[in-house]
């Protein structure tokens, strides 16, 4: 078995097994010849042979130490037990070492009522204090029992202070994962406001144009064939969004089928990457809303340019979603010139469409959304109205962005 697989199989076990170890660490220390009688003495009560007795205080001193973790407050009790009986009789066992153990252990493990139990711990050494100086022989001082008190109060300290880091810890990884799940969200929302918004924007032109068009079956026929279209690429576009929300469980809208697409999010963020030549569909969707767009393409694009192809399609996609909604009519022009450092993406209106002068009257979360996307590739984006009473949008993405 490998050393991986042996600490999966020991991360699995209960705790107590897991602290089993310590415990008998400690008590088979204590029976070493070395170390008998040269363990931790508080007082000057001379040291005397392992007993019965003995026995008793070992293991309240070293096995309580299994249930450490899942009842502190037990283990400490019994252990305080166990080392004030080591110390009582004299037996200054390597075994009393687990009081600092168990201090640190309680204040790291225990949840409740921690200030009660450190002031009854407090309370209590004091008649133990006053029992081993009456016991010795004189020679000790108030001072080295307040020294050996302020130990105890250091383990405690210690274990409280990790507790304390983990929870600043557990608290930050918490605030990284919220962060995490809100920018998702965000990004899901600006996806799906895309999508939907440009592909629903299309249908509706498309399907108030076919009113009119009762009278010539043959451009009504096309007029719809071009609504159902839409209304399919909408719903392809919707898929790839649910599959990076449940990769390789995707369902087939046109079908109604669950379907398996296998593969992860990576693949699932290709699938919905638009390709390079989905700008020109994308123009000529728009044509057959009824907008006159012209389209130039300039350059050659580089063999990978990460999400910047993304960013230039959604960007393209608003604009036009745009212009369909608020400058329907209006001559647009689309330009999009890919080099191998940036691609940068320009589409105006002239003004003259049926609702030009309503082309600011949106939420203006589409444009809000591109902007966030150009600068998080470190581009530059601009949209407003021009002199004619157009609208402009630009942005210039560096193709070597990731997102």
């Amino acid at each position: 078995m490998s050393l991986q697989g042996a600490g999966q199989v020991w991360r699995r076990l209960d705790v107590t097994l897991r602290d089993l170890p310590l415990g008998a660490l400690f008590l088979v220390a204590s029976f070493l010849p070395g170390l008998r009688g040269h363990g931790t003495q508080v007082g000057d009560l001379p040291t005397r042979p392992f007993d019965a007795l003995a026995v008793v205080a070992l293991a309240l001193e070293c096995l309580s130490l299994v249930v450490r973790r899942r009842w502190p407050v037990i283990c400490l009790a019994l252990v305080a037990c166990g080392f004030a009986l080591d110390q009582l009789c004299g037996y200054h066992s390597a075994a009393g070492t687990t009081l600092p153990v168990a201090l640190i252990s309680a204040g790291f493990h225990l949840e409740q009522r921690r200030r009660t139990t450190v002031i009854l711990l407090s309370v209590a050494y004091v008649p133990l204090a006053i029992a081993l100086a009456r016991l010795g022989s004189g020679g000790e001082t108030a001072t080295e029992f307040v020294t050996f008190y302020l130990t105890l109060a250091l383990a405690w300290g210690a274990g409280a202070w990790l507790r304390s880091t983990r929870a600043t810890e557990a608290a930050r990884r918490e605030r990284v994962a919220a962060e995490t799940r809100t920018a998702e969200r965000i990004r899901i929302a600006r996806e799906l406001h895309d999508v939907v918004t440009h592909h629903v924007t299309a249908m509706v032109v498309q399907a108030e144009a076919a009113r009119y068009l009762t009278a010539a079956p043959e451009r009504l026929e096309q007029s719809l064939t071009a609504v159902s279209d839409t209304g399919r690429r909408a719903l392809t576009d919707l898929r790839h969004l649910l599959d990076l929300l449940n990769p390789g469980h995707g369902t087939d809208y046109e079908t109604g089928h669950g379907t398996d697409h296998g593969g992860g999010p990576a693949e699932a963020m290709q699938a919905r990457t638009p390709a390079v030549g989905r700008v020109l569909t994308l123009v000529e969707q728009t044509r057959r809303a009824g907008q006159p767009v012209e389209f130039t393409e300039r350059g050659t694009p580089p063999a990978s340019t990460g999400s910047a192809d993304l960013v230039a399609y959604r960007v393209v996609q608003e604009a036009l979603t745009n212009a369909l909604k608020y400058a329907h009519g209006s001559h647009t022009s689309v330009q999009v010139q890919r080099g191998e450092r940036e691609i940068t993406v320009e589409v105006s209106t002239d003004g003259t469409g049926s609702r030009a002068t309503a082309v600011a009257a949106g939420s203006g979360r589409g444009l809000a959304g591109l902007r966030e996307r150009v600068d998080v590739l470190g581009g530059d984006f601009s949209a407003g109205c021009g002199p004619d009473g157009g609208f402009t949008v630009r942005a210039r993405i560096p193709a070597d962005g990731t997102s």
